[in-house]
């Protein structure tokens, strides 16, 4: 009964509303961020990320399956804190934790670049910790759609001819020598990455999720960067970053995916003089 005398209100509020021309209040829309706050970080305090972790994307995406990201580690001078991982959450996403990268203590790396799928307008989200244990967030909003459910760009046995297949390249950062200063690095990993939300067109069934859920790179044996990956990342997963050589001979990199692979190469490094 009760029921029925809410119902009766309502429609009777909407129409004195349609009479006098007032068009009905709007329901807020839904904002998932303080729900994953608490998941993905345990209801953990946040502070304002304005100076300390930066997020760069475009406001209109032009491919919601290859959507570039950077983000930036911005400390200010003097700051003795270092950042020690940030995470990358796309809000509206079915899987929001887009990628956890943990920092090399001695790397320095202030600058990470990939490319996500962003599944419906959103705000993206990158959380940095910091070596005392704070947690600083800034946002930016992205207009995409149907990026995690895009029919991968290329066929099942062209990306199974590739799989594990993994390319590196290192750039010198304008006014930088090769062997010193802050340096760039490039890794590119041959993979479907399946977000398990893609149809095959010939069954129309579902392809199973299966992608790189682990990344870790080293100069000789100390860590650069680790990442653990999920759906959002794009097909052929492709990181690029910053760093500061420590004089390593070379440059290692293993990655597994969720079936189980493991993918390993070393490439030598540029100017060290072996």
């Amino acid at each position: 009964m009760l029921r029925r005398h809410s119902c009766l209100a309502w429609f009777s509020g909407l129409l004195i509303a349609m009479h006098f021309g007032v068009a009905p209040a709007a329901a807020e829309p839904y904002d998932p961020w303080p729900g994953l706050a608490q998941d993905i970080f345990n209801n953990r305090a946040m502070n304002d990320g304005a100076g300390v972790i930066g997020i760069e994307m475009p406001v209109r995406a032009e491919d919601a399956a290859i959507v570039p990201v950077t983000l930036r580690a911005t400390l200010p001078p003097g700051d003795t804190r270092r950042v020690v991982a940030i995470t990358l959450v796309i809000d509206q996403n079915p899987a929001p934790m887009a990628a956890r990268f943990e920092l090399g203590p001695e790397a320095s790396v202030s600058e990470i670049s990939t490319r996500v799928r962003v599944n419906n307008y959103t705000d993206v989200h990158a959380v940095a910790e910091l070596s005392d244990g704070q947690l600083y967030v800034t946002k930016t909003y992205v207009k995409a759609s149907g990026g995690c459910s895009a029919p991968a760009a290329k066929n099942a046995e062209e990306a199974k001819g590739r799989l594990g297949q993994m390319r590196f390249r290192q750039f010198a950062r304008a006014a930088e020598g090769p062997a010193s200063g802050a340096r760039e690095a490039q890794i590119m990993i041959g993979h479907p990455n399946n977000s398990g939300l893609q149809m095959d067109q010939v069954t129309q069934l579902y392809i199973p999720a299966f992608f790189v859920n682990e990344l870790r790179v080293w100069q000789d044996d100390t860590l650069v960067l680790a990442m653990e990956g999920g759906i959002s990342i794009s097909e052929d997963p492709n990181i690029r970053f910053t760093y500061i050589p420590n004089g390593a001979k070379r440059f290692r990199v293993e990655a597994k995916d969720t079936e189980g692979h493991v993918f390993r190469n070393e490439w030598k490094v540029e100017g060290s003089g072996i």
